[in-house]
């Protein structure tokens, strides 16, 4: 069994409590993006759901990249849950610093410091 409340004091400076809300924020969000995705792969199924995709290809393209991104915030939110699970949580992945906390209460799965963040997007 897995610890939820596994808080490692060297990668982090979140209360327990903060860590509670986080974990809950990031399993609303697992949810929200799995419901999402589910929406996404039955809309379209009815007859006339499937007209109107035909006349409309733009929507399919919409559809496509909404549940692409769903697809890829559910990995970010399910690696942050893992990381949580194993006592990584809030440690960046490149400069190994703690994530501020204000960053992880806007940003619960973030991999990255802000600083690494802005590094990460200007290499872009």
């Amino acid at each position: 069994m897995v610890n939820d409340q596994i808080i490692d004091d060297r990668t982090t400076n979140l209360s327990t409590e903060d860590f509670a809300a986080l974990r809950e924020n990031l399993h609303e969000q697992r949810l929200f993006r799995q419901e999402q995705l589910h929406q996404l792969s039955t809309a379209g199924t009815t007859r006339a759901d499937a007209f109107r995709a035909r006349q409309a290809a733009s929507q399919i393209e919409v559809r496509v990249k909404l549940a692409a991104s769903a697809r890829m915030v559910l990995a970010d939110v399910e690696a942050a849950i893992e990381r949580m699970d194993h006592g990584r949580y809030g440690s960046c992945h490149l400069c190994r610093s703690p994530i501020a906390r204000e960053r992880l209460m806007i940003v619960p799965q973030a991999r990255y410091c802000a600083r690494c963040q802005q590094v990460r997007e200007a290499d872009r």
